[in-house]
């Protein structure tokens, strides 16, 4: 498997014409928000983890079963809303309108997925996370962009690799409605970087189908830019 910061490297230097097209601005809580009800009425039937146990073994405890797959989709989204959220209060060098306008549609999606998991699993949600983004140059566009493509194209191989560890079929409907969005954003930021490389082999294997990485490569990934540790020892595999 390609290193995190090798797949970074390889899109510094790339720079290319941008989609002029804007993504519609839209909650994922409004179409969402029904399902959040009965997703917070079940995970209130599970027993709650107060991170002490994984504390103890090394870091936040995500917690098992499906509430610990959906705690495992609430880091990654955490850690997306806070680099998104970034990159709009402090544009890059350069940025142009339609770029901002762009992100700042994405940084929308990434809070209201984070807000949306942390209303459903109610007492069950891990702590807020604690990021680092030292090795992010927000003055240039080229790291931010090879940053968000990294986050993305990472954020979509989670959802696919988690699919068939979730038990709900409510929840594997959430995990579906979440992924579509995010390869959405991972299509749009790589045609910013360089136009026409929004599927590539790179993402798209032979068969079509998008890459999928396991709970246990996505922290080990993450964890460069998350300065909380997390303990994902409890996850189904």
């Amino acid at each position: 498997m390609k290193n995190f910061q090798q797949e970074d490297q390889e899109v510094l230097h790339k720079e290319s014409g941008i989609l002029t097209a804007t993504l519609q601005r839209r909650s994922f809580l409004q179409y969402a928000g029904a399902g959040a009800a009965g997703i917070a009425l079940i995970a209130a039937g599970c027993k709650k983890d107060d991170g002490s146990e994984g504390t103890r073994l090394g870091g936040v405890n995500l917690g098992s079963g499906d509430v610990g797959i959906l705690n495992y989709a609430y880091a990654l989204e955490q850690l997306e809303a806070a680099f998104y959220d970034a990159v709009v209060k402090t544009p890059y060098s350069g940025i142009t309108a339609t770029e901002l306008s762009l992100l700042t549609d994405i940084r929308d999606h990434e809070l209201a997925h984070r807000e949306f998991f942390k209303k459903a699993l109610a007492a069950n949600a891990i702590i807020g996370l604690e990021v680092n983004f030292s090795a992010i140059d927000f003055t240039q566009r080229a790291s931010v962009l090879a940053t968000a493509k990294a986050f993305e194209d990472l954020g979509v191989s989670a959802y696919n690799g988690a699919g068939k560890l979730i038990k709900s079929a409510d929840y594997l409907v959430l995990a579906g409605k979440i992924v579509s969005v995010e390869a959405r954003h991972a299509a749009l930021i790589r045609d910013l970087i360089e136009n026409g490389t929004f599927a590539n082999s790179e993402v798209i294997d032979a068969n079509g189908l998008d890459k999928a990485r396991t709970p246990s490569e996505v922290l080990t990934i993450a964890s460069a830019f998350i300065k909380t540790k997390i303990n994902g020892s409890n996850l189904p595999s």
